[in-house]
């Protein structure tokens, strides 16, 4: 990039002057990527002031005589850095980890304080073996759970770059373990999800609260993920405290001129699928449109214009359609809910088709034709169009004679002709001191399992074998002769994948290499259509294994890897193999845009290296299709944010740096100023409101929302309850799936035990997420298997256990946040010394703990005891010895220990009198049927 950046002043100052004379003035323009440096011939202290008025700019000072190197470990003190607050946001595939890590190497340094947040394990493991492989002597540190709380203090005061989770960083940001103004500045990784990542945002909000001069950096490569809802970019930068907005797509012209000057060899094959998967995908296609009209006829409110057959089949479409349509989930009429899970069941159809094989779509789509499908399907599963589905895809298996004959995959073939070009133009090019390398990236691990098995096997025994595991056995169904001696010729050549092939799972990376009995006859002379039925490739576990010194490997053979996209769910997997490997043939067997962009990068990285691609596609197909639309909708969504970029009213103290920010200062902040009418009387003490809050609370929203309606923050770790609020108010949060699986597993018993046992007023709250219904209805929170009867009777016993219990129930977690600002309104603050204390040694009295000489069922025994209630159970239960000494005392002992004479003749009745059913209670019950009239269930016997 030719962009620079012009630094307007550099003014040196000294510091022990009253008024700060002007000594240098420095104007100079800086290109971007490269420093210039300046002596100073001043000897002291100094004060240097940095201004820029376009793009970062970063001031190292060194005390070195001899000109510095940009090394972080030759520097004593990084002075200024006049950084911009941006969110960066480049199209997916351009390497925006590469950016990542030339920032952390940056401000790798001793003197500094970076702080990286939104990291995954893969992320941070991967950034860390690029900056290696940069020769950065300062690697950043992994800060988890794992490191105490006093180790975390000492590696803040370290400096250097830390990974760090957000709900660690909250945590030490409210027990100012972190030394705020010794930050340098943080930077937020995947910034479009700081939405839902309640803990980053609030670290955020912490930060810029007390250090208005550090910067803050977001990156993130997902720009439809700003397409989703109302001003979705503008919502995320305030979120951020950033007030500049940079995108980079591939349409830009600096990358585009770029990406020019080293352009991959790519070699398009438009493989035609077979006529009977033409006919299967326009089937489904036309179920696809009639459950897409059904949608749009019945639910006419609803704003379902981007609902096309199109955009259905694209990747995250179903994902955005849900995030629509939650808030009125419940609201949607059965047959509604079931067309949408038609419509997603459809689509995995159409995809399942272009990637799997004849049999594997054969038996997945059996699996669809039973009754219990067809009674909760939304009725396209009696349509005419299924009928013939089926048909066609049985065609693919069977012959007209029920003849086992599977259809090959047309890719297979296409395939195998472009390992045997590639090992054609080695003979014909006779460069045998290189081994080509072969990468065929694949969707997902059972694909990568399909092609190593079809490479090994070859396409007929596979399919057969297919056939064999996966379909039901019938004695009518024949299976081809060649078919028959070919498997058995197969089995006999790799009894190994035959024998373990229903033990091992299907991996995500395959390693293979030409067998040996294809060293010396079968090169060029090998036909097009005698290529599918050959099994010509083994199985190489390691690469290791391979023995470079035969005279099969020197000759022409390729070493073929198999790998999936994200290998093990690594999103980094293809750059570790790329980088690794270096492959020069790569063969693209799955449309991804993302993959495309990183092999322009690898070959502009790699110049010497000539690559040749092979995308692989089904010209005309819903694949190509597909990839088409995944291309439209990112082009549309940078379109979209270049707009609103040239719209955008940004407020001039969005960055939080002011210090009348309104966003940053909470209600605490705006209390009730002096008033000048009281005349000499002393100011009140201004209370300050405080809830303390477990720390595994803090994965929640609801701390944030509280902080920012002015109250005070306390982790600790609680025994009892998630928060508390006053010294009698406990609450335990729960959200639905908390509720539904604490009912079951029977832990909320045990805590509204321990609520009840330690607090006046306990309370359980169950809140809603604010972007799905505030309804307890459907099976939208509840599964298949469980009933919503199940759960509210189960809360009616919870209730009629426990009558001190409150139930509060919640739509938001903003509604919480107010709930709890009245609850705590004219009551005293919680001690969180004395919080902490409860429920690890039972029972608190006078602010002591003492040791318990009760059992807890013995309690909530005689809790339950007429005459019992809260202000006199302990004291019966220190003084009584046992239930046989309750029993012996005379009702005279029993009111000394209790104090009051009305609850001792209760308590002593409810002991020593006899109780029976009623005449006509028994009587009913005689008669098999239990009948009760009145109010009373049982009556006295006199003595």
């Amino acid at each position: 990039m030719k962009t620079t950046f012009l630094i307007a002043a550099i003014l040196i100052t000294c510091v022990s002057a009253v008024n700060e004379e002007l000594l240098y003035y420095v104007s100079d323009d800086v290109p971007a990527g490269s420093y210039k440096y300046y002596s100073l011939n001043d000897d002291g202290n100094i004060k240097i002031q940095l201004t820029s008025l376009t793009g970062d700019a970063d001031l190292y000072a060194s005390q070195l005589k001899t000109k510095p190197t940009y090394e972080p470990d030759h520097y004593c003190l990084q002075s200024a850095t006049c950084g911009e607050d941006i969110i960066f946001i480049p199209e997916r595939g351009l390497g925006i980890e590469t950016t990542f890590a030339n920032v952390i190497k940056a401000y790798s340094d001793p003197g500094n304080l970076v702080i990286v947040l939104g990291t995954t394990n893969y992320d941070e493991h991967y950034l860390i073996d690029l900056l290696i492989s940069y020769g950065t002597s300062r690697l950043p540190r992994i800060v988890n759970a794992d490191c105490p709380s006093n180790e975390r203090e000492v590696m803040y005061l370290e400096g250097g770059v830390m990974f760090i989770s957000g709900r660690i960083l909250v945590v030490d940001l409210l027990k100012n373990r972190v030394p705020l103004h010794l930050v340098t500045g943080i930077l937020v990784y995947r910034a479009h999800n700081i939405l839902n990542s309640y803990q980053e945002a609030f670290a955020l909000r912490l930060y810029r609260q007390y250090n208005k001069t550090g910067f803050i950096k977001a990156f993130t490569n997902s720009a439809l993920a700003f397409t989703v809802g109302f001003m979705n970019v503008e919502r995320v930068m305030k979120a951020l405290f950033v007030k500049k907005l940079y995108l980079w797509p591939r349409f830009h012209t600096t990358i585009n001129n770029c990406l020019m000057q080293h352009e991959p060899d790519v070699i398009e094959l438009h493989v035609q699928i077979t006529p009977k998967m033409q006919s299967i995908q326009t089937t489904l296609l036309d179920v696809m449109n009639y459950i897409v009209k059904e949608l749009k006829r019945i639910n006419k409110y609803l704003d379902l214009d981007d609902l096309t057959v199109e955009n259905a089949i694209a990747k995250k479409f179903h994902k955005q359609l849900h995030l629509q349509v939650d808030p009125i989930w419940h609201q949607l009429s059965t047959t509604t809910k079931q067309l949408f899970s038609d419509l997603k069941t459809l689509r995995s159809l159409v995809i399942s088709l272009t990637y799997e094989d004849s049999v594997s779509f054969y038996a997945m789509l059996n699996r669809l034709r039973t009754m219990e499908y067809a009674m909760k399907a939304g009725g396209w599963i009696m349509l005419d169009e299924f009928e013939n589905l089926f048909k066609y895809a049985k065609s693919r298996v069977y012959t007209d004679k029920n003849e086992l004959k599977p259809e090959p995959n047309p890719k297979w073939e296409a395939l195998s002709e472009v390992i045997f070009e590639i090992q054609e133009q080695k003979h014909k090019k006779k460069d045998y001191e290189k081994i080509d390398k072969v990468l065929i990236l694949v969707h997902d691990n059972n694909i990568c399992h399909q092609l190593k098995n079809y490479l090994i096997m070859g396409a007929n025994a596979y399919l057969l074998y297919e056939a064999l595991k996966k379909l039901p056995s019938n004695k009518e169904q024949k299976t081809t002769t060649d078919g028959a001696k070919k498997a058995k010729k197969d089995q006999s050549l790799t009894p190994e994948s035959n024998t373990n092939e229903e033990v091992q799972e299907p991996q995500d990376t395959y390693v293979l290499t030409l067998s040996q009995k294809c060293t010396e006859g079968t090169q060029p002379s090998t036909s097009t259509e005698d290529i599918k039925h050959q099994t010509l490739f083994e199985e190489c576990t390691q690469l290791a294994e391979l023995d470079l010194t035969k005279e099969c490997h020197k000759e022409s053979a390729p070493i073929v890897f198999i790998q999936a996209i994200k290998k093990g769910g690594d999103p980094m997997a293809l750059q570790r193999m790329l980088t690794e490997h270096t492959p020069n043939n790569i063969i693209l067997y799955v449309t991804d845009i993302s993959t495309v962009r990183q092999l322009e990068v690898y070959q502009n990285n790699n110049p010497s290296i000539n690559l040749k691609v092979y995308f692989l596609i089904y010209g005309g197909s819903v694949e190509e299709q597909e990839y088409l639309t995944s291309l439209r909708r990112e082009k549309e969504a940078f379109h979209r944010l270049i707009n609103a970029k040239t719209t955008m009213v940004i407020p001039e103290d969005q960055d939080g740096k002011s210090d009348d920010c309104l966003a940053l200062p909470t209600q605490s902040d705006n209390a009730d100023t002096d008033n000048t009418r009281k005349g000499g009387m002393q100011p009140e003490v201004k209370v300050i409101s405080k809830v303390i809050v477990d720390m595994r609370e803090f994965r929640s929203e609801l701390p944030a929302i509280l902080y920012t309606r002015g109250i005070k923050i306390e982790p600790v770790t609680l025994v009892v309850g998630d928060y508390i609020l006053t010294p009698e108010i406990c609450v335990e949060r729960k959200s639905i799936s908390d509720l539904i699986g604490s009912l079951l597993s029977g832990r909320l018993y045990n805590q509204a035990v321990s609520m009840t046992r330690h607090y006046a007023k306990p309370m359980l709250l169950i809140e809603f997420d604010q972007n799905k219904p505030f309804c307890f209805q459907g099976n939208y929170y509840v599964s298949k298997d469980l009933k919503n009867t199940d759960i509210t009777t189960k809360l009616q016993l919870l209730t009629l256990h426990f009558p001190k219990l409150k139930i509060i129930w919640s739509p938001s977690p903003h509604a919480t946040a107010q709930l709890f600002e009245e609850l705590k309104q004219g009551r005293d603050q919680p001690d969180s010394n004395i919080a902490v204390k409860i429920g690890a040694d039972e029972n608190v009295e006078n602010k002591q703990l003492i040791e318990e000489k009760y059992n807890s069922n013995i309690q909530d025994f005689v809790a339950k005891l007429p005459g019992v209630h809260s202000k006199n159970l302990r004291v019966l239960l220190n003084k009584g010895e046992s239930l046989d000494h309750l029993i012996k005392l005379s009702q005279e002992e029993i009111r000394e220990i209790l104090g009051n004479k009305n609850d001792a003749e209760l308590l002593y009745k409810a002991l020593h009198e006899k109780c029976q059913q009623t005449n006509e209670t028994t009587a009913g019950s005689s008669k098999g049927v239990s009948k009760v009239r009145g109010k009373k269930l049982f009556s006295r016997v006199k003595k």
